[in-house]
């Protein structure tokens, strides 16, 4: 990320908020390097999106590290990863169609 995390999140948190959906910072992580995951839900769908930093002549990318379609599970897997990474953001959407609200590029995979 080029932007602090603090900034970047406020960012997506606003974008959020002007299309009318609700998006709340359920943990805080460390203010200029913290490493974000956004947990999207809506009533049929749950997902999680994790940045892949961009290594020697790729880009960043945000991709789906876990498949899961219980949200005890997928909580389970991000409080594993806040283990290994105590600078960990975790933003949560709620949002009717699933929209995950990144700029960046995206793999749906």
């Amino acid at each position: 990320m080029l932007l602090s995390a603090d900034l970047w999140v406020g960012a997506l948190l606003r974008r959020v908020g002007q299309a009318g959906s609700f998006a709340h910072v359920s943990r805080k992580g460390d203010a200029r390097a913290g490493s974000v995951i956004v947990k999207v839900l809506n009533q049929r769908t749950l997902d999680a999106y994790v940045l892949r930093e961009a290594t020697t002549g790729e880009e960043s990318i945000w991709m789906r590290p876990v498949e899961t379609v219980s949200e005890p599970d997928l909580d389970a897997w991000i409080t594993r990863q806040i283990r290994y990474d105590p600078d960990l953001w975790v933003i949560e959407i709620e949002d009717a169609e699933g929209r995950h609200f990144l700029t960046e590029k995206v793999d749906l995979r």
